[in-house]
């Protein structure tokens, strides 16, 4: 087994019989934890235990999913066992002043709200009105629900808007989780490569080290570079904006660009969109390298729009059996061909790994420097002497985050 749900929790129900059991069993085997929910208590021990006997981390809950009240405290109960996985220990934060409650419990409660991303609907009529809203919530992708939010009269404060200023970077939640999807992309990378990756000289021969390409050397992609560097990998880079060229060579990266006329860089430091020639130029460059490569790290990603498609099937079909591409903007479309969100496809023996949510596969190191930035945020829209929100609009960080007005 591939163990590709390593990290993660599943909840299963009717897992004591038929395709819930046979569903609960190979789930386990993929190497997530497993919450079985199944109103028949024989039937759930069996499960329970045969998944147990195999090393797996499994818990069952006796339940009748036709009573709500039933499924409010069941998955109370599932929040709480499943949430030291993650390190996060009830009686720690109850010594640090936080109070345990189940989700309907703190929406209802809350006047300040942090939540990674946009609510459910459903979740959306749980908030008090009033309430002040803080995530990431990309406001024109999830229009109907921000503006289901406004008209609740809920404060919503969106951090990937963050102006790219040297006072909001402490707040930046897109670069400090990008930091974190390009290490965490290069590791599981090397999990499916299956070869060492530094050079090692033995009496029975020499291994020659990995090569690595990366795609986009934005926050993700020279992360991505410094953590293949350390393991020891031979690492060339590439990206339409020069400018990053200095970066990727002061990580020990090879720098390969495809020349253009244009300015290939927006104001705000960002990529842009590539016209009809430069985008042959790019494909030409990119056709004579993948096909070399060992393990290809794609990152590339346009602000609002659809990622850009840039490894094409041939390239893919033209790299080694056994060779490996980690699309890390595969959720917002995939820059390579056959990378499908939440899995790993294989095609003529490449892998194209396809996780969704990368920072979320070292959840603990995530949730601390998302709390971090959000604490930084909350310092200015908070008076902690008169213990009240104080919300300059005129503000530049405040004027770029804060949604007030309904989106069409």
């Amino acid at each position: 087994m591939s163990q590709s749900l390593k990290g993660k929790t599943v909840v299963i129900t009717g897992s004591g019989r038929s395709i819930g059991r046979e569903m609960a069993i190979r789930i386990a085997a993929e190497g997530a934890s497993v919450a079985l929910l199944e109103i028949n208590n024989e039937n759930l021990e069996e499960v329970r235990s045969t998944i147990a006997n195999s090393g797996g981390d499994v818990r069952a809950y006796e339940i009748d999913l036709a009573f709500e009240s039933q499924i409010i405290e069941t998955i109370s109960k599932v929040e709480k066992d499943f949430g030291k996985n993650s390190n996060i220990d009830d009686n720690e934060l109850q010594r640090l002043g936080a109070k345990i409650l189940n989700k309907e419990e703190i929406y209802k409660t809350s006047d300040i709200i942090v939540k990674i991303n946009c609510p459910s609907d459903s979740e959306i009529l749980l908030i008090k009105e009033g309430a002040v809203l803080i995530g990431s919530f990309f406001p024109y992708l999830n229009k109907d629900r921000i503006n289901k939010l406004l008209k609740r009269n809920i404060k919503i404060f969106s951090l990937e808007l963050l102006p790219r200023i040297t006072r909001a970077q402490s707040m930046d939640i897109l670069s400090s989780q990008a930091n974190l999807a390009g290490y965490k992309a290069v590791i599981d990378s090397v999990y499916e490569y299956n070869k060492a990756v530094p050079m090692m000289m033995t009496a029975a021969g020499t291994i020659t080290p990995a090569k690595f390409f990366i795609i986009g050397a934005g926050v993700a992609g020279l992360q991505a570079i410094a953590t293949a560097k350390r393991l020891g990998g031979v690492v060339s880079a590439t990206d339409v904006r020069l400018a990053s060229k200095e970066q990727v060579e002061s990580l020990g990266g090879k720098f390969i660009f495809a020349e253009s006329s244009k300015n290939l860089e927006t104001s705000g430091g960002y990529a842009k969109e590539l016209d009809e020639e430069d985008k042959k130029k790019q494909e030409e460059l990119l056709k004579n390298t993948i096909k070399n490569q060992d393990i290809v790290i794609c990152t590339a990603l346009i602000p609002g729009k659809k990622a850009p498609r840039i490894v094409t099937d041939e390239m893919v079909k033209s790299m080694k059996s056994g060779s490996v591409i980690c699309d890390l903007a595969v959720e917002q479309g995939g820059n390579s061909a056959f990378s499908e969100p939440g899995k790993i496809v294989v095609i003529n023996g490449v892998k194209i790994i396809g996780h969704k949510n990368f920072p979320s596969r070292i959840s603990e190191s995530a949730s601390i420097l998302f709390a971090k930035n959000v604490l930084n945020f909350l310092e200015i829209i908070y008076d902690k002497v008169e213990k009240k929100l104080k919300i300059d609009e005129n503000d530049e960080i405040i004027k770029a985050v804060y949604i007030n007005k309904e989106i069409s």
